[in-house]
């Protein structure tokens, strides 16, 4: 069993390749010769599951930016993170924004670790608010 960063370094990949193969999370994890860490699995096929509420979300918050303009891999971990805090409310928001911060950080641009947490800190208000 994978760590829970582990698999969420994984389930960037494959967020990642599907984008760019254009393939659902679904026919990706099907061409796999082996199927990735369960919980890798549950949040890449989450995101692209509710892909437009999330992308909403992402639309909402974000600030002079269009998601199409976001760097694939700071749109992916924003899919990731906001399907986290949004539908695997067990996980803390603590831990879901960190992990996507230092991922974003050592996958993708120097600014993209602030921009990542900015974003889903504010999302994470919204759909983690109590009442």
């Amino acid at each position: 069993m994978a760590t829970r960063r582990a698999a969420r370094e994984r389930a960037l990949g494959l967020a990642y390749e599907s984008e760019l193969r254009g393939l659902s999370a679904a026919a990706l994890i099907a061409e796999l010769p082996v199927e990735p860490d369960e919980y890798a699995c549950r949040v890449v096929l989450g995101a692209d599951d509710h892909r437009e509420a999330i992308d909403a979300l992402i639309r909402k918050f974000s600030e002079h930016w269009s998601l199409e303009r976001m760097p694939v891999i700071d749109r992916a971990l924003l899919r990731l993170g906001t399907y986290e805090l949004a539908w695997v409310i067990e996980t803390p928001t603590g831990a879901i924004i960190t992990e996507a911060v230092e991922l974003a950080k050592q996958y993708s641009t120097k600014d993209s670790g602030r921009f990542v947490n900015g974003l889903l800190a504010r999302i994470a208000e919204d759909v983690r608010s109590e009442g």
